[in-house]
């Protein structure tokens, strides 16, 4: 899907908030807490679906729950070029990476990483990152305790 360029207005807007705080709410709420129609609704929805702006629908799991409680980020040295992201697409394919990001600074890449313990993470870090050509080094940061992490975005109003 091709991203095109799409104003959102206060309608839309509203729309969005109410998505990420429930995505399973239906079109008839949304219209009933907007004082609109459904149809006109669903057709707005569509359009936001359709522009790239709705990227998709998630479930939130408790990651004890499944098992990945130890929460690290990781900084990465590699060898690519800038605008190359050989490493990137890589990292990106591991299933414990949960987001890849190219930074600006000595690390080419930061990286959000959830696995069951430390031991998880030693394996994941001597079996599936160091057999990653072009790495250079690591940084590992493991987090003690989150404060907050969120998905959603703070969407304001237009202009």
């Amino acid at each position: 899907m091709t991203k095109t360029a799409y104003t959102l207005d206060n309608i839309d807007h509203e729309i969005l908030r109410i998505l990420q705080e429930n995505a399973r709410i239906n079109n008839v709420e949304i219209s009933r807490q907007l004082g609109m129609v459904p149809s006109a609704i669903l057709e707005r929805i569509k359009k936001l679906e359709n522009k790239g702006v709705i990227t998709g629908y998630h479930a939130r799991v408790d990651p004890q729950a499944v098992d990945k409680a130890l929460l690290s980020f990781i900084f990465i040295k590699t060898q690519d070029i800038i605008g190359e992201q050989t490493v990137a697409h890589l990292l990106a394919e591991i299933p414990e990476v949960l987001e890849v990001h190219d930074i600006a600074g000595d690390d080419g890449y930061l990286i959000k990483v959830r696995t069951n313990d430390s031991t998880g993470l030693v394996d994941l870090m001597k079996n599936t990152l160091n057999k990653i050509e072009g790495i250079l080094s690591t940084r590992t940061t493991i987090v003690l305790q989150t404060v907050k992490e969120e998905s959603t975005l703070a969407i304001t109003d237009s202009k």
